[in-house]
């Protein structure tokens, strides 16, 4: 077994930051789009989107998912204000769409969902899309600062599984993968 630890009381708190995240591929994660609608950008708002592999169900009762935000990202400033949110599960016929939204440096949002087929949630107003393996809409309970990520925890407010016979996007090793 490979040892990546630093000097205790480094900069990474024992932890080669490298190391961490090859580390941390190896748990294959599923694929989601992270949603939301931002009625106060613009005339008719705007819809933005992210893709996330952090991303997992927390609580039966009451109904809590949660998905983890890099902090200051356009998702984040919006979530501190606006708590309705929206996942879609991808399918693995949906990779275009995750890479998509995980670019760093990308065209506005509005660009973004232009060719994307989706239907605006009816407790959100957040873009749902179509392919999905499900579809959940969120109301913000908790949001927890967490290094440079924020964890949002969110209340389920409806689910849907419109392509439930679909196979997921997978992310593993730094590639999306699918089940074979």
């Amino acid at each position: 077994m490979t040892d990546h630890a630093t000097e205790p009381g480094g900069d990474h708190h024992g932890v080669d930051p490298d190391a961490f995240r090859a580390t941390l591929s190896r748990l294959a994660g599923g694929v989601v789009l992270v949603t939301a609608h931002d009625p106060e950008e613009g005339p008719r708002g705007e819809d933005i989107g992210m893709t996330a592999t952090a991303f997992v169900s927390v609580s039966l009762d009451p109904p809590l998912v949660m998905v983890s935000v890099r902090a200051d990202s356009r998702m984040d400033e919006l979530l501190s204000r606006q708590p309705l949110w929206a996942v879609s599960v991808l399918a693995e016929s949906q990779r275009h769409v995750a890479g998509r939204f995980a670019m760093r440096g990308r065209v506005s949002d509005r660009l973004l969902f232009e060719d994307v087929a989706y239907h605006r949630g009816e407790a959100t107003d957040a873009p749902l899309l179509g392919g999905a393996l499900a579809v959940l809409e969120c109301r913000t309970e908790q949001s927890v600062p967490a290094g440079d990520h924020r964890l949002v925890i969110g209340r389920v407010l409806t689910t849907a599984t419109p392509s439930a016979e679909g196979r997921p996007l997978l992310y593993f090793r730094g590639r999306y993968r699918y089940l074979s």
